[in-house]
């Protein structure tokens, strides 16, 4: 017997505001370019910057945060 993968649907939600988006877009261009312009000593402490900010840009890009959505949580004004 075959096993049968679960069938989930998952829809993204938008759930950050205009404001929310600037401010993620700044925040992670900055975590983004800091261990380049600062140089920071610590890979671990490099790696965590980009990521973060990486991370800010791709919710700023699809105006969608996961964690708002398994709060209930949302910036968007109605």
């Amino acid at each position: 017997m075959p096993l049968r993968l679960l069938e989930t649907s998952f829809i993204m939600t938008t759930n950050i505001g205009i404001l929310d988006r600037r401010v993620r877009m700044v925040a992670g261009i900055v975590l983004v370019l800091l261990p380049f312009l600062v140089g920071f000593d610590s890979g671990l402490a490099k790696t965590l910057s980009i990521l973060v900010g990486v991370v800010l840009l791709g919710t700023a890009a699809l105006n969608s945060c996961p964690i708002y959505s398994l709060l209930g949580f949302s910036s968007r004004g109605k």
